[in-house]
C-alpha cells in the first residue's frame, strides 16, 4: 500500500487529514498531513515533510498531495522527488492541486501501484470539479 503525505498551506492539509477521518471514521493508515505556515524556513518545512514521509514509507511508492504549484508547500514536497535527493524513499510522485475528490480516490485505491493511484487521483480531482445546477455529460 502506498503512502500519502498531503502538504498544504496551514491549516488546509490538517483540514483533510480530519475530512478523511470524518469520512472513514478513523485516520487513515500510513497517511500524514504537514501544514506549512507562513514564514517557515524552508530547510525546517522540508525536514518535516521528509520525516513524514519516512513515516508513511512501506516500499510501495508515496504519494504527495499539496495544494498549490508553485506555492512553498509545493515547492518544499517536490524536492522529495527530485532525481538523486531522496533515495531512500524510493518512487514517490507529487501532485499540486488538492481537493477532496482527489484525497478520496486516494484513499480508498492505495492498494494500486503508485502510478495507477496517481492517475485515480488526478481523475478522481479532475471530476470533482463540476458546475452545479447543469447536466453532465451531455
Amino acid at each position: 500500500m502506498a503512502g500519502i503525505v498531503i502538504v498544504a498551506h496551514t491549516p488546509v492539509a490538517s483540514a483533510m487529514l480530519g475530512f478523511a477521518e470524518h469520512a472513514f471514521g478513523v485516520v487513515p493508515d500510513r497517511v500524514q498531513a504537514i501544514d506549512i505556515p507562513p514564514y517557515e524556513d524552508i530547510k525546517v518545512s522540508f525536514d518535516r515533510v521528509f520525516e513524514a514521509a519516512k513515516k508513511v514509507n512501506s516500499g510501495n511508492g508515496i504519494l504527495v498531495l499539496t495544494d498549490v504549484m508553485g506555492a512553498t508547500p509545493a515547492n518544499v514536497a517536490s524536492k522529495l522527488d527530485a532525481p538523486g535527493s531522496c533515495v531512500e524513499l524510493g518512487n514517490v510522485i507529487v501532485l499540486a492541486g488538492l481537493n477532496l475528490p482527489m484525497l478520496m480516490r486516494c484513499i480508498t485505491h492505495r492498494g494500486e501501484g503508485l502510478e495507477e493511484l496517481a492517475a485515480k487521483a488526478l481523475q478522481g480531482g479532475q471530476n470533482g470539479i463540476l458546475r452545479l445546477g447543469t447536466k453532465v455529460n451531455e
